[in-house]
């Protein structure tokens, strides 16, 4: 059965993941985003394309974070830039894919993507705090394709 992208998170849903990812970004120069779509091939490809589709690589401290949903293929990607990349490595993403993954299989969506969010922010407050110059660069607000 398919899932209208818009049908996959009710409206009090977005706005809990929207409350997560400001209330990390409280914390850290870094910057989180959620996207969904219906469909994709290979996950990692098209949550790479939409990180600079996005403008997730223009961040002055390389620390954005993308969290993917292909809602219909029901695939999932969770990619960071290169500064936070290089202080977390690949064991840190595998760990809070793992964590997201298993609130998905329980069709807990929003509760993965929380728990994702908040472990994201963590690792980023502690590599990028929050200082009185930073900026919000991008968006809070989940993105739709």
């Amino acid at each position: 059965m398919s899932v209208k992208v818009e049908d996959f998170l009710t409206a009090s849903q977005e706005k809990a993941i929207v409350d997560a990812i400001r209330k990390a970004e409280s914390l850290t120069s870094g910057e989180i985003r959620v996207h969904l779509e219906s469909h994709c091939d290979e996950p990692i490809t098209r949550a790479q394309e939409l990180f600079h589709l996005l403008k997730m690589d223009n961040t002055k401290e390389e620390n954005g974070i993308l969290f993917y949903v292909a809602v219909d293929d029901k695939k999932f990607a969770l990619i960071g830039d290169k500064g936070i990349h290089a202080r977390v490595g690949d064991d840190f993403w595998t760990s809070v894919r793992d964590v997201v993954l298993s609130r998905f299989r329980e069709s807990e969506f929003q509760n993965g993507l929380v728990q994702g969010i908040e472990l994201v922010g963590e690792k980023l407050a502690t590599y990028f705090p929050w200082d009185v110059n930073d900026v919000n660069e991008l968006p809070d607000e989940i993105s739709v394709s």
